[in-house]
């Protein structure tokens, strides 16, 4: 038995080895084992990036052709780098700074050590390459902006992150991916599928031919194209005219909740961000922290609505069945409540009713609705859990849920929140009386704004706000095609749009604003405005806003506009939404008086006094520097001829 030991140790050894190659080679590998094999050189295909169109198709973003140098560390030979940093126009510190980062990263996958190259330095560094073993020039396509508007918008790309890396096998070292807007929104649809050549090499490193005969290789898929809700001609407009001033503008259509323009300003120029001078603009815009031009203030702006939101406490008020069209209010002036307080009213004092109290803004008569409103019930806690669940059926206090990358639920107050401010206090409706005129614990954004008016202007319905329009051969989201309804009956919307309505008619409040041939129903506001300076809380210009839409009976633009240190509604943002409207509906503009006003003053002293060191004193004419008249032809130069 001995004298076969030795053979069945044998055959058992060599049974073991057979079973683990066999093992290995049959069972355990799997196909991406071929991205990993050394002796095999990927080289990827990048596809055409999606086209984005506006409404009217009219070409925003294209394509045009990059170039980038790509590095192997370990192939790298030695080579002339004062030569080759020449060709590439960097330093020898830079050159030592990328190889290194490269091979940290790994010394044998292919890593980007220049980007994007221009064409003619690309045609100089083709020819000599070869003189570069490790180094290979990779072409793809970088984003074409066709347009020098919507920047927050349309977004850009840039390289993808380590940690978008590791979340998204997809994406590889130097792959670009959407970093805003719709290019962060819809990255999928647009990037596309890159393909893959894989090409065998010799015990020398040589490039032999495709492996397999090309058997894996696969071919790219080129991103789909997409349409957007914007117009490109209103937003270039409502861009033009927020030169020189901060804040946002969101049209919208109320039928479909499409975004027809969302204006943050201040802008930048979206070719600004393509390029090997990509990333030195995007610090400087990023370090900008006066004007804050990276911040979409249409939907992360919060701020008080302001007046513009007693038409929901009139909404309310008349669904709780508080108050009726014909209630009247006697406003004196000043609204006493509580022991002591008083709330002061600019409306002129008089008998008010529900639509002449909506066209002056009487704080008094909307003080006393609110107030009735939470009388409804003994337990002011479950008054207000009423009172805010109508609210907030306008979309108010909560994610929108549109398709944009960013946003902020702004705040509507309930019960809870003010038992937990007032844990051992019997607070009422004299305690939060403020947010009876949109100021107190309110806060929105001017998307919400907008989505609220669109929501009056349907009598008592709204579609969620989205920026697409169409994919090429895909259906849209059903959530953007179906209607959330309000918790207020239709028949209560008609009285309040008959307010809205006066207040560009009949002595409103907008009454010099008027469009002629267009029924708009609007809303002017104002906002306090207060900042933390030297570390005193001081109170500076108020806030501009406005809520419009047209036509009365047929609406087809709902809109919000939020000028910073504006002054009141109507001075800055009641002229805008005007002009707008008229933009949109017309094509052309007849208040020319309202445009040359509204370009030749600018509000860039108002931003700048915070950082003065002087004084700051609230003053409506303070908010009146006219621009240089070389800035304001330079400003005019940019309207179109129709204008």
């Amino acid at each position: 038995m001995r004298q076969f030991l030795l053979f069945f140790i044998i055959i058992l050894v060599g049974l073991t080895f057979i079973g683990r190659l066999f093992y290995l080679q049959i069972y355990s590998a799997e196909a991406h084992d071929i991205l990993n094999d050394n002796a095999i050189r990927k080289v990827y295909d990048y596809p055409k990036r999606g086209f984005v169109y506006d409404r009217n198709n009219k070409l925003l973003v294209g394509n045009q052709p990059s170039y980038d140098v790509m590095v192997i560390p370990r192939e790298v030979k030695p080579l002339d780098t004062t030569e080759f940093c020449s060709l590439l126009k960097i330093t020898k510190e830079q050159f030592i700074k990328t190889y290194q980062r490269a091979y940290n990263y790994s010394p044998r996958l292919p890593y980007v050590f220049i980007a994007h190259l221009s064409k003619e330095d690309y045609a100089v560094l083709q020819e000599k390459m070869r003189k570069y073993e490790g180094f290979y020039i990779q072409k793809r396509l970088l984003r074409d902006y066709q347009t020098t508007v919507g920047a927050n918008v349309l977004g850009f790309i840039a390289e993808a992150t380590p940690s978008q890396i590791e979340k998204n096998p997809y994406y590889n070292m130097g792959d670009l991916i959407g970093k805003q807007g719709v290019e962060l929104s819809y990255e999928e649809e647009l990037r596309g599928v890159k393909g893959i050549k894989f090409i065998q090499k010799d015990r020398f490193n040589r490039d032999i031919g495709p492996y397999q005969d090309g058997a894996l290789d696969t071919i790219p898929k080129q991103g789909k194209d997409i349409t957007i809700t914007i117009d490109q001609r209103l937003q270039e407009y409502g861009e033009l005219l927020m030169s020189n001033k901060r804040g946002g503008i969101v049209a919208l259509e109320p039928k479909t909740g499409e975004i027809l323009a969302l204006v943050s300003a201040p802008s930048y120029d979206p070719n600004l961000l393509v390029g090997r001078k990509r990333s030195r603009n995007y610090t400087k815009l990023h370090n900008d922290s006066i004007h804050l031009p990276l911040i979409d203030k249409g939907l992360l702006r919060v701020h008080e609505p302001g007046s513009p939101f007693k038409a929901i406490v009139a909404l309310t008020a008349l669904q709780e069945g508080v108050i009726t069209p014909q209630t009247n209010v006697f406003c004196s002036g000043v609204y006493h409540y509580g022991r002591r307080g008083k709330m002061g009213c600019h409306c002129g004092g008089g008998n008010r009713d529900l639509v002449k109290g909506i066209a002056k803004s009487c704080n008094s008569y909307f003080a006393t609705a609110f107030r009735r409103s939470l009388d409804i019930v003994p337990n002011s806690s479950k008054a207000m859990d009423i009172w805010s669940s109508h609210v907030k059926s306008f979309g108010l206090g909560q994610y929108l849920g549109t398709d944009l990358p960013i946003g902020k639920k702004g705040n509507i107050p309930d019960g809870a929140y003010y038992d937990k401010w007032y844990p051992d206090f019997n607070w009422g409706a004299t305690t939060i009386i403020s947010n009876a005129i949109g100021q107190g614990e309110i806060l929105v954004t001017p998307v919400h704004l907008a989505n609220m008016t669109a929501a009056i202007a349907n009598r008592g319905f709204y579609f969620t706000p989205h920026i697409i329009k169409q994919i090429e051969g895909q259906k849209l989201d059903s959530k953007f095609t179906t209607p959330n309804y309000t918790t207020i009956d239709k028949k209560y919307f008609e009285p309040v749009i008959e307010g809205l309505f006066d207040v560009y008619e009949n002595n409103g409040t907008a009454r010099s604003l008027r469009v002629p041939g267009i029924e708009i129903c609007g809303k002017t506001g104002t906002a306090e405005n207060f900042a933390i300076i030297d570390g005193t809380r001081t109170q500076l210009t108020d806030h501009s806003l406005f809520i419009a839409f047209a036509p009365k009976d047929d609406p087809k633009i709902a809109i919000a506009v939020f000028v910073e240190n504006g002054h009141y509604g109507s001075t800055y943002a009641g002229k805008i939404s005007s002009l707008m409207i008229e933009k949109y509906l017309k094509g052309t503009i007849t208040r020319t008086d309202l445009q040359d006003w509204i370009l030749t003053y600018s509000l860039e002293n108002e931003y700048q006094k915070p950082y003065s060191g002087q004084p700051f004193k609230i003053n409506k004419q303070s908010a009146l520097q006219p621009i240089s008249p070389e800035e304001l032809e330079k400003l005019k130069s940019k309207l179109h001829t129709d204008n």
